[in-house]
């Protein structure tokens, strides 16, 4: 499909272009993040979060594997790390589908249960504050959402 890659470097920086990534998010956008430990997939959130008008403090759900969000839109948080079965039934095709974004940290631990068309963003240290990012589209609305956070 059609990849984009950014060097951001601060925190702050990856932090707004998730923000500008969130202002233009739609229900049923799927996010997945990926990459290296540290590297910033929770603050890639809490920007996103920031753009979608969350306004209660964003936190990884390492334990709780949901968190969800109100906002212009709802956001779902996922962090499916720590599933233990990637064919256990939480019910995720409601998220996806559903009246919110979702992003999903760890996405590799459930591959079989992600929707075709989702964007794929993985993060990966630069320098010691600098990260490249890295969008991949997987079908028409990921696509579209790229060329909008491109222009925006």
């Amino acid at each position: 499909m059609e990849d984009w890659n950014v060097v951001t470097e601060s925190p702050e920086e990856t932090m707004t272009l998730a923000e500008k990534l969130g202002n233009i998010a739609q229900p049923g956008d799927v996010l997945t993040l990926e990459g290296d430990l540290g590297a910033g997939k929770t603050s890639f959130t809490k920007g996103f979060a920031k753009g979608l008008g969350v306004k209660r403090v964003v936190n990884s759900p390492t334990f709780t594997i949901i968190k969800e969000y109100k906002g212009r839109i709802p956001l779902y948080h996922m962090d499916v790390y720590r599933m233990e079965d990637e064919m256990e039934d939480l019910g995720l095709e409601e998220y996806f589908y559903g009246d919110g974004a979702t992003v999903i940290e760890w996405p590799s631990m459930i591959a079989s249960q992600l929707p075709e068309d989702r964007l794929m963003i993985s993060l990966f240290h630069e320098g010691e504050m600098s990260r490249n990012i890295v969008f991949r589209t997987t079908g028409p609305r990921s696509v579209e959402l790229l060329k909008e956070l491109r222009h925006e």
